[in-house]
């Protein structure tokens, strides 16, 4: 039987993946937004958008099947009706329906084309766009203020977070960072009322609306029985141990999640950032957090009531223990040089998404972590980065595979 999602490895061949072209959102982000809305600088978009379209060729040239969020979106979206509660729901999560103040809103975007709805609902809309004879509060006259009604969603590009494919199910994530938390509304909306994803009553790991946040870039498939987490700046060990609790009551046939506690600051913010999976054997790292040794705060949950919690120290070590491996070769980024390496860990140098065993994606700006891939055996498709780096995420963070082959 195929299964709408299934993802059982890092490395597995990459069948389907969802991803999601920068749009208007992006020029959104301006100097005095940029903390709020999460960037540390403002993309220039018809560059960032070629790179994107690059990124997304090299996918396909492997075999993959590119599917788009807005896509998605736009076909569980087709009567009045489903938009009109989509976006209850999304004005609820802005706070804009305290006072009524969502009435003016509601009626203008309820005209929109299904297309023009979606781009909305992730570009933002100005408080301009409405005409002044239906504004009635004083927050919707102070546009210098602020200028939004619906704030724009510029991190959506990375499709890694929001959600996360582990087995055949999937975790809906309650994000950390408010400028994100509407983005896992719409993997919710997709897998609930999409007609490819609807019927298949895809199971949910952990909901959006848990009261700890769970990001995707620190969630790693290292096989059909172990999953990885990063405990991070923005991953709760709460959230952890419920999604492993629900994992091992839930016959999901995961028997071991791997936690793994990695600095909470912004150049390792997930797991996929210090860490990633590129063979069955092979792992790329970040030098300043995994050092050669691989010494790191590991936990390994197992089931039990209440979930059974036993120690390591030692990365290297671990994952010969949870994967079966006579040994494991830790690829660090930057390699040696900590020049090299602080540079391409800020720029993603760690952040690989493998398309199949021993082939990765990766950004060309890296070249000294890529050559070292190379000399590693690795195969390393490049693509150029120069706008798509600045939100901080790599090609792992751009994606999210929906189904890979079994390894």
């Amino acid at each position: 039987m195929t299964m709408a999602v299934n993802v059982t490895s890092e490395i597995g061949r990459l069948k389907k993946v969802l991803i999601h072209r920068p749009g208007i959102e992006i020029e959104q982000v301006t100097p005095d937004a940029m903390g709020q809305l999460l960037f540390d600088d403002i993309p220039y978009l018809p560059a960032m958008q070629k790179e994107h379209d690059r990124f997304a060729e090299v996918l396909q040239e492997q075999g993959t099947e590119i599917v788009y969020i807005t896509d998605l979106l736009e076909q569980s979206l087709q009567s009045h009706e489903e938009r009109e509660q989509f976006l209850e729901k999304m004005m609820t999560e802005s706070r804009l329906t305290v006072n009524g103040s969502s009435e003016a809103l509601k009626e203008y975007l309820l005209d929109f084309s299904t297309a023009d709805f979606v781009r909305s609902m992730i570009g933002g809309v100005l408080k301009e766009e409405l005409p002044n004879r239906k504004k009635k509060h004083l927050y919707e006259w102070m546009d210098r203020h602020y200028p939004f009604y619906l704030d724009p969603m510029p991190n959506l590009y990375f499709t890694r977070d929001p959600a996360a494919v582990i087995g055949n199910g999937i975790s809906l994530n309650p994000m950390s960072q408010e400028a994100r938390r509407r983005e896992s509304l719409l993997m919710e909306h997709i897998i609930t009322f999409h007609p490819d994803y609807r019927d298949a009553r895809v199971p949910t790991w952990i909901n959006r609306g848990y009261d700890f946040p769970i990001e995707g870039g620190d969630e790693l498939v290292l096989s059909d029985t172990v999953l990885a987490i990063g405990v991070s700046e923005r991953t709760s060990a709460r959230a952890v141990e419920k999604l492993a609790t629900e994992l091992f009551t839930s016959g999901s046939g995961f028997e071991k999640v791997v936690a793994v506690e990695i600095p909470k600051r912004r150049a390792s913010m997930h797991l996929d950032t210090v860490f990633t999976m590129i063979d069955h054997d092979q792992f790329t790292t970040h030098a300043q957090v995994v050092d050669k040794d691989g010494r790191m705060n590991i936990f390994i949950l197992e089931p039990g009531d209440p979930v059974r919690i036993t120690k390591r120290s030692n990365l290297k070590d671990t994952l010969k223990e949870v994967l079966k491996l006579d040994d494991v070769n830790l690829i660090p980024c930057g390699g040696g040089d900590k020049i090299a390496s602080a540079r391409e860990q800020w720029n993603d140098g760690s952040n690989t998404l493998a398309v199949a065993p021993g082939t990765v994606v990766t950004y060309e700006r890296n070249y000294v972590s890529n050559e070292l891939l190379r000399q590693n055996g690795i195969t390393v498709l490049e693509v150029p980065s120069s706008e798509l780096v600045r939100g901080r995420g790599g090609p792992r963070c751009m994606s999210m595979p929906l189904v890979r082959e079994p390894v």
